[in-house]
């Protein structure tokens, strides 16, 4: 694999990780516990998805296949993603949405803050504007995860039922392959793997003080690198993707 195809890869998984969350963050919408949430999590998938836009438009011009971020996001099969299985799964309840997003927003602020020193010029720019956004995106999962967890008995065994049924996937936002290396030797990327003392030490606090308990790690998932999802994904893309296939010359 060239250098040129890693820096499109890697540029990939972080659009794709913020897109595919973004998606699903939008299915709230209307939905919401409450007029206010709705608002919040609606405004936090725009977040999401203007970092997508910005990752996937510069990973189209490194490519160099005439591919924008709307063809790279409405034009590609469920194999050729490399987001994190762990954005892919449903929004379940309202616990499960705020512990996946727990997990993912406390990593991407660590992913996020390293990127800031990229010797990439163009993708230090992007992390430093998003890191503003992914700040709050940590506070807010994080104040409800404890408020859920630290609330009514039913609160808190939903927000222990989440966190359980979600740690396995956990273990894959730290893997690391020869794409990552190869950024990380280049200066352009961060070594994830590295970042998983601080994230645990983070999430460990936010459980004490939800009175949560840490899941033991007896299971975990991967495969996203290789295009390897869950079946989520494809429902997620059909209802993503349907207008722009449907209509591919419609000008919006």
């Amino acid at each position: 694999m060239t250098d040129q195809k890693m820096h499109f890869d890697y540029l990939l998984r972080l659009g794709d990780n913020s897109l595919i969350l973004g998606q699903r963050l939008a299915e709230w919408c209307g939905h919401a516990p409450m007029l206010e949430e709705d608002l919040a999590l609606t405004n936090i998938g725009l977040d999401l998805l203007g970092q997508a836009r910005m990752l996937l438009a510069y990973a189209g011009e490194v490519e160099g296949k005439g591919r924008d971020e709307d063809r790279l996001a409405f034009h590609r099969d469920t194999m050729a993603w490399r987001n994190l299985l762990l954005l892919e799964q449903p929004n379940g309840d309202f616990a499960h949405t705020m512990a996946r997003q727990l997990f993912f927003d406390a990593f991407q602020y660590q992913q996020f803050a390293g990127l800031c020193s990229s010797s990439d010029e163009r993708l230090a720019g992007i992390a430093a504007k998003s890191l503003k956004e992914i700040t709050y995106h940590r506070r807010h999962s994080t104040d409800w995860v404890i408020r859920l967890g630290d609330g009514t008995e039913e609160s808190h065994e939903r927000m222990q039922r989440a966190v359980d049924s979600l740690w396995g996937y956990v273990p894959e936002m730290f893997d690391m392959d020869a794409v990552d290396d190869a950024m990380v030797a280049a200066g352009i990327g961060v070594d994830v793997a590295a970042l998983r003392g601080e994230w645990d030490r983070y999430i460990d606090e936010v459980f004490a003080e939800a009175t949560l308990s840490r899941p033991e790690d007896s299971w975990s998932v991967r495969g996203s690198r290789e295009g390897k999802h869950s079946e989520h994904l494809g429902y997620l893309l059909a209802e993503m993707q349907f207008l722009p296939r449907a209509y591919p010359d419609a000008k919006w």
